[in-house]
């Protein structure tokens, strides 16, 4: 998986290519542990992800329970495999996804 990330201001952007799973989770959550600080307004884009495990899904609730407290949190272009993983899961109700 890749992760790159643009900021400006108070807002933050990343988007992942390929897979956030068992293996590529830490990564993620290594990399929000470091940038979500003083963040308002986290986006997520998702054009670029293929596949989304539950180790995955445990890294992106904890994004949003950070996020509850201190501004909001999107997820963007979602494909329909990951759309109905949140549908199935019922992250879609917990989740903002665009």
């Amino acid at each position: 998986m890749e992760i790159s990330k643009k900021s400006e201001g108070n807002s933050l952007e990343i988007s992942l290519t390929g897979r956030l799973d068992t293996t590529t989770a830490p990564l993620l959550e290594a990399e929000l542990k470091r940038s979500i600080e003083g963040v308002k307004e986290l986006y997520f884009d998702f054009s670029a992800l293929e596949y989304l495990s539950s180790a995955g899904l445990r890294v992106l609730l904890a994004a949003q329970k950070v996020m509850n407290k201190q501004g909001k949190m999107v997820i963007r272009n979602v494909n329909e495999t990951i759309g109905e993983v949140f549908e199935i899961t019922g992250f879609s109700e917990i989740l903002t996804v665009e």
